[in-house]
């Protein structure tokens, strides 16, 4: 079963957008499906680089987008996106040193900053495109 099913509640009005929105589900499901099959630990590592280096390139483009068509709330937004980037860089350096890192735990900050962020924040600049 898949933990984040993509539905067109999720779009900002923006089919570059959901499609790199979609992405980034598709890397939680993919954590998701590991820990199903008892390779959470192991696809962890893997799965915190990809989303950092992927994130940062879907952050830029957002930000440039919003930039584009004078979204006012542009300036919180980024702060946003930087405190996920802090966040995902402190889970990921602590699990390449050996710290206790769960991948549930990961997995639900995961999920939840996301739709959370899709549905309550990126909505926001996707009613003004």
């Amino acid at each position: 079963m898949t933990l984040i099913t993509w539905s067109d509640a999720y779009s900002v009005n923006s089919a570059e957008m959901d499609a790199q929105h979609k992405k980034l589900v598709g890397m939680i499901n993919d954590l998701h499906d590991a820990m199903k099959d008892g390779h959470g630990k192991e696809s962890l590592g893997r799965t915190l680089d990809g989303l950092i280096d992927y994130a940062g390139m879907h952050f830029a483009d957002e930000e440039k987008l919003m930039a584009k068509v004078n979204f006012a709330e542009l300036p919180a937004h980024k702060l946003e996106h930087e405190a996920f980037v802090k966040k995902a860089l402190k889970l990921q350096a602590d699990f390449h040193s050996g710290e206790v890192v769960m991948s549930f735990t990961v997995m639900e900050f995961l999920k939840d900053w996301l739709l959370n962020h899709i549905l309550k924040v990126d909505k926001k600049y996707g009613a003004n495109l």
